[in-house]
């Protein structure tokens, strides 16, 4: 499984501890950056994740800035992207169970190291549940297509 990942300054000490743990977990990682702590803006790098994941060029996508809320936008502005922000375990299966997200947003200001790498495993791990939940999708997907023109 291939993860696409970035983060801005703010989120970069936690990105770096997840895309080690992902890759000694065995998946290929996408590292789109930043890569310094220097001041940078979080919609780069949630654009590129969100480009990525859209075109099928990765399986998911996770996103870190400082609280997760900013660059979680920014990613869900892209068509057929759904970005979820997760701060716990059951919020990251029930996103991909139930609205079958393919990015996760974390906030590295808001949870701990240990915290988030349960969330990504939980995340990774969880399939999407499809019948009644792919209704909803459905409207969503109108949603789009009647505002992303």
């Amino acid at each position: 499984m291939k993860i696409s990942i970035g983060s801005d300054h703010a989120g970069l000490p936690l990105k770096q501890k997840i895309v080690n743990h992902l890759k000694d977990n065995g998946y290929e990682t996408n590292d789109f950056g930043t890569f310094t702590e220097e001041s940078c803006d979080y919609p780069d790098y949630a654009l590129k994740v969100a480009e990525n994941v859209k075109d099928g060029n990765s399986d998911f996508g996770i996103l870190i800035c400082g609280t997760g809320i900013g660059i979680s936008i920014a990613a869900n502005k892209v068509h057929g992207i759904r970005a979820a922000l997760c701060s716990d375990t059951f919020s990251a299966h029930a996103c991909r169970e139930h609205n079958n997200a393919n990015i996760l947003a974390l906030g590295q200001r808001v949870i701990g190291t240990g915290v988030a790498l349960d969330i990504v495993d939980t995340f990774l791990k969880s399939k999407f549940q499809g019948g009644r939940h792919q209704k909803r999708l459905d409207k969503l997907s109108k949603i789009e297509i009647k505002y992303f023109k």
